[in-house]
């Protein structure tokens, strides 16, 4: 059975956010209500300003991490993460389906963000003068984000910014230069929220080709193993780490139940999670929970009244 303690879903008392990303080596973020209510399942105390205050001081950095994905990354970390996932092939294969071409895509991007602060994708479009719009826009600060020279600001009006690193950071981000360094850096951070897990999970969650995933599995130590998991019910969001970071999802979700979970065209619903297995569904509209149960399930009060004073609902 997976570890919840591993996943910090027990919620240690005293964690910061940035503490909490660092313990997981790093925290999904395609979806930032999602990934404010990951915070919410592992904290009894954290807010969303909380989460808030900890990006916008930049401990917290929100960028393409992991297999191409957004996360949430501990600005500490950036270095060896990056140099780990900057590799653009997969975004300049992109760029080319979008129609957006040409020998100078690097300065043009890092032009159109320098010196103006966070940027949205309607301000980027008008600033690019045509040369790229809608997805290929997302695709371009992709480019940059591969190079070290962009990230995600926070949200305005709900919408992403993006925003040069150097103006964001101090800095652009720039990779470790030892890869064994990295690597051993990975996989420590990984096997340590990741309980059990196997090379094969770390390759599927970091986007890294099985060999190097393996060198990585042998250069980290083993960690100690986590206390006997205690009765836990949670609700945890879409695309949280506890349902991503493995290869394998049936130790934890019936077959029978996984279309349930994820019914296709990229949706992941949220999971009602009982001593580490999915045993419901769940979604929200405003502080209203509905719940889908695959059985009986336990008393939820807790976590719902929990879930209404995260998000300032009575």
């Amino acid at each position: 059975m997976r570890s919840v303690e591993a996943q910090l879903l027990h919620r240690p008392p005293g964690l910061t956010a940035g503490e909490i990303v660092r313990r997981l080596a790093a925290m999904q973020a395609q979806d930032v209500p999602s990934a404010l209510l990951a915070f919410r399942a592992r904290s009894a105390t954290l807010t969303p300003a909380d989460v808030e205050a900890a990006w916008q001081s930049r401990e917290l950095v929100r960028t393409w991490g992991p297999r191409g994905t957004l996360h949430f990354v501990h600005a500490d970390d950036l270095p060896w993460i990056h140099a780990l996932t900057g590799r653009p092939t997969g975004t300049l294969r992109r760029l080319a389906e979008e129609g957006v071409t040409g020998d100078d895509l690097l300065p043009l991007i890092t032009g159109a963000l320098a010196g103006q602060g966070p940027l949205t994708k309607a301000d980027l479009e008008e600033r690019l003068k045509g040369r790229a719009r809608g997805q290929g826009v997302v695709h371009l600060v992709a480019l940059a984000a591969h190079h070290g020279l962009a990230v995600l600001g926070p949200l305005r009006a709900g919408k992403p910014t993006y925003v040069h690193a150097a103006d964001w950071l101090g800095a652009p981000v720039v990779p470790e230069p030892d890869r064994e360094r990295a690597l051993k850096e990975l996989a420590t951070r990984y096997r340590r929220a990741h309980h059990p897990a196997t090379p094969g999970d770390l390759a599927a969650w970091s986007g890294l080709p099985l060999g190097e995933a393996r060198t990585a599995w042998r250069l980290s130590p083993a960690p100690p193993p986590p206390l006997e998991d205690a009765p836990l019910v949670r609700l945890a969001p879409a695309f949280d780490e506890y349902l991503l970071g493995w290869r394998d999802r049936d130790p934890i979700l019936d077959p029978e139940h996984a279309r349930k979970v994820f019914p296709g065209g990229g949706v992941l619903r949220p999971v009602v999670l009982v001593d580490g297995v999915i045993r419901g569904v769940w979604g929200r509209k405003g502080a209203e929970v509905s719940v889908q149960a695959f059985g009986e399930l336990p008393a939820l009060d807790d976590e719902l009244a929990d879930i209404r004073r995260f998000l300032g609902r009575p």
